[in-house]
């Protein structure tokens, strides 16, 4: 078991971002497209975060052209290059996922004021 932590470690960054639940990120994913590379952001509410060490993920959710959309990502990929904080949401829940039966202003989250 002491090899299968070694490397599971050796996989985990030094730096993690940090975000909570709530947040509204804009996140950087490393785009593959044949033998180009380019970078892709992704920006939305941050509705999920679970796991823990190497397989730790969270999820983000968005409107695009009236249509939700959720991605999961680990935090640990090599693909997910930054993790940029746009705004602190204020949430009393750990899980935002009744923020999926919402529309409109209805599916906003208010801005934590520090």
């Amino acid at each position: 078991m002491d090899a299968l932590k070694a490397i599971a470690a050796s996989s985990v960054k030094e730096t993690k971002p940090q975000f909570e639940i709530g947040d509204t990120v804009r996140v950087s994913v490393n785009i593959r497209e044949g033998d180009r590379e380019r970078i892709q952001m992704f920006e939305g509410t941050v509705i999920a975060k679970r796991g823990s060490g190497v397989a730790e993920t969270f999820t983000v959710r968005r409107l695009s052209y009236g249509v939700g959309v959720e991605r999961v990502f680990p935090i640990n990929s090599p693909n997910v290059v930054d993790v940029q904080i746009v705004r602190h949401g204020k949430v009393r829940r750990s899980k935002l996922y009744y923020l999926r039966g919402r529309v409109g202003k209805a599916a906003k989250v208010k801005e934590q004021i520090k």
